[in-house]
């Protein structure tokens, strides 16, 4: 038996430093390709990105149910992560294409092209209690994104996703749907999901946007292999 180090990271947390979704980051060298997806499901976090080589910021993503191209919150988490370690990457490379990263104070963003990522079933409820009121056990299959304009003139959406198609009975920050989301409505967004995540996107017409956050490390995990 042989003991893996993991890096953990929460990704799009409030300005309080609260919430966030967790992600699992793993030295690639130390996991054969064959093993990722075991190893993330093993973690269960909704992602865990592998990386390969830090210093060009060379990623891959598993779920729980196979390798992703390309997803926000672990690319987002990543760059932070890169850069708080000595690896100030201006790209990220995955397996669906280059990513540019960009920081602003506190927060780091990626950007991406909005049709990659997973297929969602997008429902408008009238007002984000309606939202919040969800039960993730009334979705059993497929990727299900909630949301309610909580405040249409300034962009703030209140939103939940569930993702059972991914063994995530709720995802609590979902990057790269909210960026779909910015394409679809045409707009910056600030997305306040989940618990109380906190996502803010750009749009930049017509098949890109950026999507960022704060990200705050936790403390590391060991997982016996």
């Amino acid at each position: 038996m042989t003991n893996l180090h993991v890096e953990v990271v929460r990704v799009f947390t409030d300005p309080d430093g609260r919430f966030g979704n967790p992600l699992g980051i793993v030295d690639g060298s130390h996991v054969p390709e064959p093993d990722r997806q075991a190893v993330a499901a093993a973690l269960g976090y909704s992602e865990t990105v592998y990386v390969d080589e830090a210093a060009t910021g060379t990623l891959r993503i598993y779920s729980a149910t196979g390798e992703m191209p390309f997803a926000g919150h672990p690319t987002v988490g990543a760059a932070a992560y890169l850069h708080t370690h000595g690896h100030p990457v201006e790209t990220l490379h995955v397996p669906a294409g280059l990513i540019p990263v960009t920081r602003s104070g506190d927060l780091f963003a990626v950007r991406a092209d909005t049709t990659w990522g997973s297929t969602w079933d997008w429902q408008e409820l009238p007002t984000p209690e309606d939202v919040l009121s969800a039960t993730p056990s009334s979705y059993t299959a497929g990727h299900s994104f909630l949301w309610s304009w909580q405040d249409k003139p300034n962009g703030i959406i209140r939103a939940r996703a569930f993702a059972p198609a991914m063994n995530v009975e709720e995802d609590e920050a979902t990057g790269s749907a909210v960026t779909q989301l910015t394409a679809h409505l045409s707009r910056d967004l600030h997305i306040i999901q989940g618990a109380g995540s906190h996502l803010h996107t750009t749009w930049h017409p017509p098949t890109h946007a950026t999507v960022g956050g704060r990200v705050l490390p936790e403390p590391p995990r060991t997982l016996s292999l």
